[in-house]
């Protein structure tokens, strides 16, 4: 059964094609992905930013027709810019939606996720992360866990791979058959931290979007992972699709390189992780201060944004990231003994996962 928009490709104004049966959508900084059958049916991965539910509809209409509702709704993690319209279309299109169980906590109204760090990545996007949500959503009554077996609801070929370090229960999809890969968060195919890289379009392969990544040792496996499976075509949250001989030669670099061209030289995070469990986050290392004061950030962000803009009628070739000193340690982000975990006793509960961080 074919979809509208494979009839009439030209017809799909707010949709980018993927690959067979795979579409993304742009929602401000972030993306989703419709993933259908070939009878038509079709998943929703991911739902954007808050305020994204009439694009998303709008754009699932295109492509599959009125009245086409998902089998499912996916989700890669618990971020504010991945669950922003969740709530809202499962409850119009009655449709279940699923999440790894180590998500739950920041799905279900029990813990929020760790501090963001906006000191580093030195671009606007990481500058502003200090006002980016982080508390917990709740969708109790609509989550659903993952089936153990790695299959994925309502997708025929596809299977679901625990990717962490982004986030503790970060999941990407990956259909065998054409070697489709669907990152989340666990890798990107932009500088996330930069407001001109992610507005721009332009396509290279980094890591997780430095800013909200609390595990540095995980993301690192996850990215392992993923770059054995061999993909053909990447699509991830931020930045638009990679494939062939590029996306291989600059993932394997990644890899190579991780702790020097992905890892922060300083930041919260770098030398501790966060720990999070099944009930959510446990403890998390002190803030580290940041040089740029807030004020001074949002105003560079204000002005990066406008230099975003105008990079879409002149962009110009960069060269990728360069390497950082080669003498950068690699065990940096083991955690150091005898350091206390980074909640207050005075303002925190640790069991009741409020997370009133610093």
């Amino acid at each position: 059964m074919e979809t509208n928009a494979e009839k009439s490709r030209s017809s799909h104004r707010h949709s980018f094609v993927v690959a067979p049966r795979v579409w993304g959508l742009k929602t401000v900084f972030v993306n989703l992905y419709f993933v259908a059958n070939p009878d038509g049916s079709w998943v929703l991965i991911d739902t954007g930013v808050p305020g994204s539910a009439t694009k998303i509809k709008q754009a699932a209409e295109e492509i599959f027709g009125k009245d086409n509702r998902p089998q499912a709704i996916l989700l890669t993690h618990g971020h504010f810019d991945h669950t922003g319209a969740a709530k809202e279309l499962a409850e119009e299109w009655k449709a279940p939606i699923y999440a790894h169980p180590l998500e739950l906590p920041y799905l279900t109204g029990l813990s929020s996720y760790p501090p963001p760090d906006s000191s580093v990545g030195g671009g606007a996007m990481a500058y502003m992360a200090f006002t980016y949500p982080k508390k917990p959503i709740n969708l109790k009554d609509k989550i659903k866990v993952l089936p153990n077996d790695g299959s994925v609801p309502g997708l025929q070929g596809w299977r679901w791979l625990h990717t962490p370090g982004h986030s503790p229960g970060h999941v990407s999809f990956y259909k065998d058959e054409d070697r489709t890969l669907i990152v989340g968060d666990a890798f990107c195919t932009c500088h996330a931290e930069s407001a001109i890289s992610v507005f721009s379009n332009k396509r290279e392969v980094h890591g997780p979007p430095a800013y909200f990544t609390p595990d540095w040792g995980s993301a690192h496996h996850s990215v392992e992972k993923l770059n054995d499976l061999n993909p053909e075509v990447a699509a991830s949250g931020h930045g638009m699709p990679m494939r062939g001989s590029e996306l291989k030669s600059q993932l394997d670099r990644l890899v190579h390189d991780f702790w020097m061209v992905a890892v922060p030289k300083h930041g919260r995070y770098v030398h501790e992780p966060a720990v999070m469990d099944e009930s959510g986050v446990v403890s998390v290392p002190p803030p580290v201060s940041n040089p740029v004061p807030k004020v001074l950030a949002v105003a560079g962000a204000v002005a990066a944004a406008g230099l975003a803009w105008a990079a879409f009628s002149n962009r110009k070739n960069s060269s990728q990231q360069k390497h950082a000193s080669q003498n950068r340690p690699y065990s940096h982000n083991r955690v150091m003994q005898g350091t206390p975990p980074g909640i207050d006793p005075n303002q925190d509960d640790p069991q009741a996962h409020t997370n009133n961080y610093p």
